[in-house]
């Protein structure tokens, strides 16, 4: 038995007629019109070739087209050779390269391709080629573009496909009536006299009306159960009539309206499951017409279509699973903290790889400080996407303590650990200030933030680096710097700075030299411009990883909007707390507010003075909205109780939620602070 060879890939586009221009691919069109806009086929697979044409039914006793053809009777001549698909159109012989090759394995006596003869040869090599340029396609609208390169004008010369509407995914069965919707529509256009330019649309069309756009199923119609057989039928046959009708409208049963003979298909796009929708085949009356083996060949097309077409939705979906996936772990908006402006940005590390182990956070903190959080998990997987949720958790569980950076990062390491995967993370956690206008931050292994001064100054902040969340035994350090109001604070990810020729310290100071430039992104006012201008300046062949950025711009409390007393823990401590709140309610001009001030004060001071042991701290903020804040060394956190008619106390964080319009408690590392805010009036 002799090897059979299957040709490589190679350059070149598909075999056409002179001035035949390529497949449509576009929104549906009538088919009577012609598409200016050709897509050149890609040049990883070989020149589809010419298919014969004529009669090439096997007769019985005859070998199926796949197998070795049964020897010649005495006195038979061979099989005449088939005329070409069309007049002049013949199949470049190159001469060399896989093309060459694999005609030479043709043409040579001993090849295996040899054993079939000349036209199923052609039909075999035709389908080899335009099912693995179907086969490649990633989304719906590339594998049914490359049905329609494959397919016109080399087997056909007009195309019309309708899917199912919507898709089905995977096993799950439609609920609503089945549908199927017009996708697109290709067909040839004629060629001038002359240069084979295209200018006027073909004459004699085999088709003078729109396809039909949306095409309802009923159980009963010929068009389901042709579907439901799942074998392409000529157009001719008996009872298919109603069937094209449905597909291509009233018109396509008129007389004229299609070519004689054998000149249309009808292939169903049955996938492993489900129907996926149909195709539809034309030939002009003036080309020979379809043949038994045409038919097979339609068939394949059809499957390798229609399975293209479940991968693509199968795809799709798993990438919206994953996109979801991704945004539900990061953070859907930023809060608006007072005294700093937040923006933030991330990108994937490209379209097939939706889900990375990027992160960023803020996190609101007792007294109005923000903790600003920003991490990588190695790897572009659904692991990594994962890992990345959990240590975003534990993070926002840990600020909630109100731990030192260091600290926080030192239990992260902890319960990465104890979470057993080998993935290792870098994380950085900053905690800012607007009142004392201070940044307390720690590093684990991650690139260092960049600092932009008000006068358009860039610096890199220079923070312990520390080892990667995951390593284990490794001390944190936190650092202390001042952030002028002004000022704007960029965190992000290796991917924003890192590439296969730039490493992260050259990235680094390439980044802070764009920002010091007082004309370039950081002299803009606005947050969200900078996150642009920053992206913008990555070409598409810079990123190779997934980048998380978040912007912090330091605003700052003003002093005058502050005040702040330390009281000690007696029984006269609430008298001497509402007196200090009274007056700075007189000094702020918010006189409407005292009474219930004075008394929300007195019963969450009177509160803490019952639990500590050392002076609690009474603080007055005043932005758009007024918040007082209570801070003991007790970690007991109230709850609020229903008192009982007889009972002396128990009412007063009642009170406190009646009169507020919002309040809370939180436990701190040292102590608890127990906060509630009141609307200020609007001046009229």
């Amino acid at each position: 038995m002799t090897e059979h060879h299957t040709p490589h890939d190679g350059g070149g586009e598909p075999a056409r007629p002179p001035g035949g221009p390529p497949g449509r691919t576009g929104p549906a069109a009538p088919l009577a019109s012609a598409d200016p806009h050709a897509t050149a086929s890609p040049p990883s697979l070989p020149s589809l070739p010419p298919l014969p044409s004529g009669p090439s039914v096997p007769s019985p006793g005859s070998s199926p087209p796949h197998g070795r053809p049964s020897e010649e009777r005495p006195g038979q001549p061979p099989h005449p050779p088939r005329p070409p698909l069309r007049p002049g159109a013949a199949r470049p012989a190159p001469a060399d390269g896989p093309e060459a090759e694999h005609a030479r394995d043709v043409a040579h006596p001993g090849a295996a391709l040899n054993a079939l003869d000349g036209p199923q040869t052609d039909r075999l090599l035709y389908l080899d080629v335009a099912t693995r340029r179907i086969a490649r396609g990633m989304d719906l609208d590339e594998t049914i573009g490359e049905l329609r390169r494959a397919a016109v004008p080399a087997f056909c010369d007009a195309l019309c496909v309708h899917l199912h509407d919507p898709l089905p995914v995977g096993d799950e069965k439609p609920t609503a009536p089945v549908v199927l919707r017009l996708h697109s529509v290709d067909r040839t256009p004629d060629a001038a006299s002359s240069g084979g330019a295209r200018t006027a649309p073909l004459r004699n069309v085999p088709l003078h009306s729109t396809p039909v756009e949306r095409v309802p199923l009923t159980a009963t119609g010929r068009l389901a159960r042709l579907l439901l057989a799942g074998r392409p039928v000529f157009g001719d046959a008996p009872g298919t009539g109603p069937a094209m009708a449905e597909l291509l409208g009233p018109a396509a049963g008129e007389p004229g309206a299609l070519p004689p003979g054998r000149r249309s298909i009808i292939a169903p796009l049955h996938g492993r499951n489900h129907v996926m929708g149909s195709v539809v085949l034309l030939r002009r009356a003036e080309r020979p017409a379809f043949t038994d083996d045409d038919l097979l060949v339609a068939s394949q097309l059809a499957t390798h279509t229609a399975l293209g077409v479940q991968k693509a939705v199968m795809y799709g979906h798993e990438a919206s699973v994953a996109d979801t996936l991704q945004h539900t772990m990061l953070p859907s908006s930023l809060p608006e903290p007072t005294g700093v402006r937040l923006a933030s940005r991330y990108l994937p590390a490209s379209k097939t790889a939706q889900v990375g182990g990027d992160w960023y956070d803020a996190i609101p903190l007792p007294g109005n400080r923000v903790a600003l959080v920003v991490g990588d998990v190695m790897g572009h997987s659904m692991t990594s996407a994962a890992i990345m949720g959990q240590l975003r958790t534990i993070v926002q569980t840990l600020a909630g303590l109100d731990l030192p950076p260091h600290e926080v990062l030192h239990h992260l390491d902890e319960q990465a650990q104890r979470l057993g995967s080998d993935h290792i993370a870098t994380c950085l956690y900053a905690i800012y200030d607007p009142i004392s206008h201070r940044l307390l931050m720690a590093n684990a292994g991650h690139p260092p933030p960049v600092l932009l001064c008000p006068d358009g100054h860039g610096e890199i902040l220079r923070v312990p680096p520390g080892a990667p969340i995951g390593v284990g035994g490794v001390a944190f350090e936190s650092v202390e710097m001042p952030a002028p109001v002004g000022a704007t604070l960029l965190l992000y990810t290796d991917g924003l700075v890192e590439s296969r020729v730039t490493d992260v310290g050259t990235g680094v100071e390439a980044l802070r030299a764009r920002l010091s430039d007082p004309a370039g992104p950081g002299a803009g006012p606005s947050l969200e411009l900078l996150c642009d201008q920053v992206l913008s300046t990555l070409g598409p062949g810079d990123r190779d990883d997934d980048i998380a950025l978040l912007t912090a711009r330091f605003e700052g409390f003003p002093p005058d909007s502050v005040r702040y007393w330390y009281l000690e823990p007696q029984p006269l401590t609430a008298r001497q707390a509402r007196r200090l709140t009274r007056r700075a309610l007189r000094m702020w001009g918010l006189d409407s507010l005292l009474d219930s001030t004075e008394l929300m004060v007195s019963e969450v001071v009177t509160n803490a003075v019952r639990f500590a042991t050392r002076p609690i701290s009474l603080r007055l903020l005043r932005t758009d909205v007024l918040r007082c804040e209570v801070t003991d060394d007790s970690p007991q956190v109230p709850r609020m109780q229903r008192a009982a008619p007889a009972d002396e106390g128990g009412r007063g964080l009642f009170l406190v939620d009646q009169l507020a319009r919002r309040w809370g408690a939180t436990r701190l590392s040292a102590g608890k602070v127990v906060w509630f805010e009141q609307q200020i009036p609007k001046k009229q």
